[in-house]
């Protein structure tokens, strides 16, 4: 199958359809035309210097890039537990991508340093045991847009992440079928977009054998009990929990298996961080040494209030409820601690259901402010390894891994 081709599917996305659709919005939260009105309405949307667009299965979401999809989740959905589909948020490198996909035709391909060369349907993928869980997506640059000094990239606040649902396949499972090979040290994964130019790196990540045949590492075809959305993957994307998005390669239509290290670009020159215990490094001393990112890092951030808001008005006297989530890369959280005196002491708070190790938690607490004026709340997570966030912003050039303590202000009156 010609990966560049673009093959059918009953409810594609028509590229005529995708460029309209894309379209800037104007910052006053105005959408392009072919929007429905169901769904249209911004006025729930807190205050952004973003603008706002609607693209095919997904609500109006702030807009990054439109070319390649670039799409960031409203703050407001975090308030639960499992990210909608249509609010999911979407991150593709290159452009064209993949606007119809036909099941009927479409392959997953297995090949290179195994004994039995594969194609396998969706019928045949779906026939398969299947694995399920809940688990954090979260793109490396999420949150780039408050590194100071600035670095280049897409300006993400903090909502390039999303909670989800998966299930689908192991790749353990597949990897077993075709039969790896002694020898075997590398496992590539290829999705349908393509770059513009001949020229262009293809975008391919690579797992360590032994990463690729862990049970959780899976091919999922649904999210959150649904096919994934053609933004999102369809009609299969990797699921690597517990690191970040940039292995989470999207409408994967061919895996190949190496007896030696892949050098592609987008694992030997993309997504590389300072080689150090916390990937940072200062802006007049540049790390020399960097390794390819992995590991999400422990992080918390606020729901409730709101820190995009332009103003959080509370009564003296009267409880607040403080709401927010809390990951990390799957070792589990133990903790999260808020402040309302800079950090100068700490209060805990409780912990909602747990959904898996690999998922959000949510946290809720109260909190009644005694006299008026400014507050400025924090929020810190600490896992079950002990690790926990910093009170100081680290930086690295490539705006990757934040988890800084996150902050918001309210006004007690």
């Amino acid at each position: 199958m010609n990966k560049s081709s673009g093959l059918p599917r009953e409810d594609n996305i028509s590229r005529r359809q995708l460029l309209q659709w894309a379209g800037l919005a104007s910052v006053a939260g105005l959408l392009p035309s072919g929007c429905s009105s169901e769904t249209s309405d911004l006025s729930s949307l807190p205050s952004f210097d973003q603008p706002i667009a609607r693209f095919p299965e997904k609500v109006p979401m702030h807009l990054i890039n439109d070319r390649a999809p670039q799409l960031e989740t409203p703050r407001e959905y975090f308030a639960e537990d499992l990210t909608p589909n249509e609010a999911f948020f979407v991150r593709w490198h290159l452009q064209p991508i993949p606007t119809k996909v036909d099941l009927q035709t479409w392959r997953l391909k297995i090949g290179g340093h195994i004994d039995k060369p594969l194609a396998l349907s969706m019928d045949e993928l779906r026939k398969m045991e299947p694995t399920e869980f809940v688990a954090v997506c979260q793109c490396s640059g999420n949150s780039r847009k408050f590194f100071n000094p600035p670095v280049p990239g897409g300006q993400w606040a903090d909502g390039a992440m999303g909670n989800a649902r998966w299930k689908g396949v192991s790749v353990r499972d597949i990897l077993k079928r075709a039969g790896v090979k002694a020898g075997a040290v590398d496992t590539t994964f290829n999705g349908l977009d393509t770059g513009p130019l001949p020229a262009t790196p293809d975008f391919i990540k690579s797992l360590a054998i032994d990463h690729a045949m862990q049970p959780d590492v899976i091919l999922a075809y649904e999210m959150n009990g649904k096919p994934l959305p053609l933004l999102n993957g369809f009609p299969i994307r990797l699921v690597v929990p517990g690191w970040y998005a940039t292995y989470w390669v999207k409408s994967i239509w061919e895996i190949n298996v190496l007896p030696e290290k892949f050098t592609g670009y987008w694992m030997a020159k993309a997504y590389h961080i300072p080689d150090n215990a916390d990937g940072s490094e200062k802006p007049d001393e540049l790390a020399k040494q960097k390794v390819p990112i992995s590991l999400l890092n422990v992080r918390s951030l606020w729901v409730n209030p709101n820190p995009e808001a332009d103003v959080n008005r509370v009564l003296t006297g009267q409880p607040v409820p403080l709401e927010g989530i809390a990951f990390d890369a799957g070792a589990g959280i133990k903790q999260v601690e808020f402040s309302v005196d800079g950090g100068k002491t700490w209060k805990g708070t409780s912990l909602e259901a747990d959904l898996g190790r690999y998922s959000f938690r949510r946290w809720r607490a109260n909190w009644t402010p005694t006299q008026r004026g400014s507050y400025r709340l924090l929020v810190r997570a600490t896992n079950n390894q002990g690790e926990t966030q910093p009170m100081k912003s680290k930086w690295n050039t490539g705006g990757y891994m934040r988890n800084v303590i996150e902050e918001v202000t309210v006004e007690a009156s």
